[in-house]
């Protein structure tokens, strides 16, 4: 049985744990040797993944934020990014750039754009009252690329 090494984690939806999330997934992929370009882009797309749960899928509610760090074939990462909040009613609106579904003047609306930039795959799934599941894939050209 060929096994795989994963990491999961589950953590409060609080703004303090944002830099936590980020450090922990590529801290876990480092043995993978991932560029610094490579490492950047995965702290930006799990920290905008992770801000949607804090800011939006708990709206000021207690939550939890859940992750699952995957290593799949010829060097590709997955990360599953996941609450149980509010979920997202409209999902390819929500995904435009610029749109916002905070009324907060703070909030750009360009957290989907950003893991699309930076991420080879995004995929976000939805259920109203349910929660979010947010998928990034990338491909990492280090040691197991």
């Amino acid at each position: 049985m060929n096994r795989q090494n994963r990491l999961r984690l589950a953590f409060p939806a609080l703004s303090e744990n944002e830099a936590f999330a980020r450090v922990a997934v590529c801290a876990f992929l480092a043995p993978l040797d991932p560029t610094v370009e490579e490492i950047g882009d995965m702290k930006t797309a799990v920290s905008e993944a992770v801000t949607n749960c804090v800011v939006h899928a708990y709206k000021q509610q207690k939550g939890m934020v859940y992750i699952q760090v995957g290593l799949l074939k010829n060097g590709r990462v997955q990360i599953k990014i996941r609450d149980t909040g509010c979920g997202i009613e409209d999902v390819k609106k929500a995904m435009e750039p610029m749109y916002s579904g905070s009324d907060s003047p703070e909030r750009a609306g360009l957290g989907f754009s950003l893991m699309e930039t930076f991420m080879d795959k995004v995929r976000v799934r939805s259920a109203v009252g349910k929660g979010t599941t947010v998928t990034l894939e990338k491909k990492l050209s280090g040691k197991a690329g």
